[in-house]
């Protein structure tokens, strides 16, 4: 599994200070605090013009986004979002994935290019028994592979169209077959993915993608997902 970032919002804090009152952290950005946490403090704040930070249990970053998470007024943090480019998952993961609709998602399409014999992805389960299970999913895989580019060979063989053959035969593909995807989401959906999705009763494989988009996170947008546990929520540690 690859998932990469390959965008995220930046945060122009001294236009912000001089469109407005508010004052740019002295530990801004490259000194401690992410550019899309103090978005978020930036939105919040502008709407109670709260530019001075009176309060000492806010005054800081973390501070004022645990008591926006606490509160639970998560709009401030729809302005920042992340772009990541995702390999090595299932369409299972996809069809799960999609469910979550502020993500938006550009996927490699099966009507257009031709489905790699390599581009199968194992569920953990299966690979963890690869001399019971992973016999008889190799087999299935192999069987829907045969069947997949004997339906191409057919159906060009008989004068159709690449693209119409393709999107005629990917209907045997498997669950199990490999999609490439970009997506984006802003702090406040990718939190909603990391709540349902980085669980211990969540399906194995998104349990996975979720403890990356939590790494991501951990990395571009730490204060606001500080509450957010670094084991699955469900297990005994989290």
């Amino acid at each position: 599994m690859k998932v990469e970032v390959v965008a995220y919002t930046t945060f122009d804090r001294l236009k912000a200070g001089e469109v407005s009152g508010y004052v740019p952290h002295v530990d801004g950005p490259g000194d401690g605090i992410s550019e899309m946490d103090e978005l978020a403090e930036f939105a919040g704040r502008m709407c109670y013009q709260s530019w001075n930070r009176p309060n000492p249990k806010t005054a800081t970053n973390k501070g004022y986004l645990d008591n926006i998470i606490k509160q639970g007024h998560f709009s401030v943090l729809e302005h920042g979002s992340l772009t990541l480019y995702v390999e090595g998952v299932s369409r299972s993961l996809l069809t799960e994935l999609e469910r979550h609709r502020f993500l938006s998602f550009s996927v490699i399409s099966q009507r257009y290019v031709s489905h790699d014999p390599e581009w199968i992805v194992t569920p953990p389960l299966i690979a963890e028994n690869p001399d019971t299970a992973g016999q008889v999913f190799d087999d299935a895989v192999e069987h829907a592979m045969d069947a997949y580019n004997t339906l191409v060979e057919e159906l060009i063989g008989r004068g159709y169209g690449r693209k119409q053959a393709l999107e005629a035969a990917r209907s045997v593909l498997p669950n199990a077959a490999q999609v490439k995807m970009v997506v984006t989401g802003n702090i406040r959906a990718w939190r909603d993915v990391l709540q349902k999705r980085w669980h211990a009763a969540a399906d194995a494989e998104i349990r996975e993608f979720a403890g990356e988009v939590l790494k991501a996170l951990r990395q571009y947008a730490p204060n606001s997902v500080s509450d957010i546990p670094d084991r699955p929520y469900g297990t005994e540690e989290s």
